[in-house]
């Protein structure tokens, strides 16, 4: 079996991380976006550290995780051992395959001397018990490397309380121009049509599970969501982010009553099962699977086109995760692009993947999120309360406990990043003139400021008129026109860095000047 080939930004992460562990960090987190490659980056770092004779102990939270990292590993050719009821056990290897719910009942890993420690999904794994005890305990000394598509999580606590530094892979507009993610598109609740969250509590950072299910697993919006999909996204394969096992078997039932193949996955779920459903699904001859918890993660099968979000959330991982399962490509299937129906309207609470900036590593240093019980007023006595209270202790009031749902259809959303897109092309294009018109680059911001009536981001630049994989030859053109600019006009080297980044990234220009 042949090792996978990596692409060039998995291969630049890879080389940025051990940059960073030869400058002298020891804890590193490794941010990587759904659908950017984290299994193939991974796969590439632990073969990396068999090959140097180190030895490797790689954490996943789920069981069905351990498969797909065994998988994985095979392709680059290594040999490995298990910390997982059900596999079997092989101290000798270099590398450990470890649930974190079996090493709680194993205790022989404590002395199993790790030169490096791979916590996938860091941000749950690093939090977990064994993964302090792990950092802190029995393993200080190792290298600790965290995996994560998304850095954040519920609670004061971050992962830069326990990481020191990170590296991170392409944002995911990036991935999207490269063709690496797919376009998306998103539908969302008009504002006088949303669930009604009044009287949802917040609990440990997120909604109360039970009150949601109140909330959320009403005939009248499982039937709105039912009817949207025939409208919006008929005959596509979808997966629906439910609030427990009880509502997405709702859901399904709805969808089975309208004539489409649908079923249910949950935690009980044999493994095997899972991968029949999955298997089902790739097919074709299942159309919409629902789950709770359990296709947020771990969950990969790129010809899937429709998420629907019919869970609330106040959790930013788990948002990015969900909508992360539509942003995989399927050359092979026909897919064009993922689409999003947000029933529970998390994209606006929590923001689209394409308006992502930058990353950054989290510290609780930098959190000001408070939990905030919801209140409400009286309409009667305007006497504040609670927003769970049913009944005002001040005048009598009584709240409905089943208040009146709109089921307005669904209307097309769009992130900043897709309002901004006809600028953004003009830009790229215009820059493109501009080098083979011998132009200079103020010439057409000036140009862009008369268009829009502001001017470009410098991201929107990288990779315009060269393309993703620029040649030496490219950088050496480009480098060479940008100095004679700067000497007809009299600008220093500095303007011609910075305008090389803009073309090439931030890292590419110490070589060459």
């Amino acid at each position: 079996m042949q090792p996978p080939t990596l692409r060039p930004y998995q291969t630049k992460l890879i080389k940025d991380l051990y940059i960073t562990l030869g400058q002298g960090y020891r804890r590193v987190a490794i941010i990587a976006g759904t659908g950017a490659g984290k299994t193939v980056i991974g796969g590439k770092i632990c073969a990396d550290t068999a090959a140097r004779g180190l030895r490797l102990m790689f954490l996943v939270h789920l069981d069905v995780l351990v498969g797909q990292t065994y998988r994985k590993m095979q392709a680059f050719g290594l040999r490995c051992g298990f910390i997982k009821a059900g596999w079997q056990e092989d101290p000798d290897a270099p590398i450990q395959i470890a649930s974190i719910q079996t090493m709680e009942k194993r205790s022989w890993w404590r002395n199993w001397k790790a030169n490096v420690v791979f916590f996938d999904e860091g941000h749950t794994t690093v939090f977990s018990q064994i993964g302090q005890t792990i950092i802190y305990e029995t393993h200080p000394k190792a290298v600790h490397l965290a995996m994560t598509a998304t850095p954040y999580r519920l609670g004061r606590e971050q992962l830069g309380d326990h990481m020191q530094a990170f590296v991170a892979s392409p944002i995911p507009v990036e991935l999207q121009r490269m063709g690496y993610l797919a376009p998306m598109q998103y539908y969302g609740v008009p504002t006088d049509s949303q669930i009604d969250l009044q009287g949802v509590r917040t609990v440990a950072g997120d909604y109360d599970d039970r009150e949601l299910k109140n909330a959320c697993d009403r005939p009248e919006l499982i039937q709105r969501i039912v009817e949207e999909w025939h409208r919006l996204t008929p005959g596509k394969r979808t997966i629906a982010f439910c609030v427990d096992v009880g509502h997405a078997r709702h859901v399904a039932e709805a969808f089975r009553a309208s004539g489409v193949a649908a079923d249910v996955v949950d935690g009980s779920t044999p493994i095997k099962e899972r991968q029949r459903l999955y298997s089902e699904l790739s097919a074709g001859n299942l159309l919409v699977l629902t789950s709770c918890n359990v296709i947020s993660i771990g969950f990969d099968e790129p010809s899937v086109e429709v998420g629907l979000l019919l869970r609330p959330t106040q959790s930013r991982a788990l948002h990015y995760q969900q909508v992360g399962r539509l942003l995989r490509i399927s050359p092979s299937t026909g897919k064009t692009c993922g689409i999003i129906l947000d029933q529970a309207n998390n994209l606006q609470r929590l923001g689209f993947p394409e308006d992502i900036k930058e990353y950054h590593l989290p510290t609780s240093r930098e959190s000001k999120e408070t939990e905030i019980t919801p209140t409400k007023q009286c309409p009667q006595c305007n006497r504040l309360m609670w927003g769970f209270v049913l009944q005002c202790p001040g005048c009598g009031y009584t709240w409905d406990v089943a208040p009146q749902v709109r089921t307005d259809e669904l209307v097309e959303v769009l992130s900043e990043y897709q309002q901004k897109l006809p600028m953004i092309e003009f830009f790229r294009v215009q820059r493109r003139k501009m080098f083979h018109d011998g132009e200079t680059p103020n010439w057409i911001k000036r140009m862009f400021f008369e268009k829009f009536g502001c001017l470009p981001e410098a991201r929107w630049g990288r990779g315009a008129i060269f393309g993703d994989e620029p040649t030496l030859e490219n950088k050496y053109a480009y480098k060479n026109y940008l100095m004679n600019l700067a000497q007809q006009q009299g600008k220093s080297i500095s303007w011609v860095i910075e305008e090389f980044q803009q073309e090439f990234g931030t890292d590419e220009w110490q070589d060459l000047f």
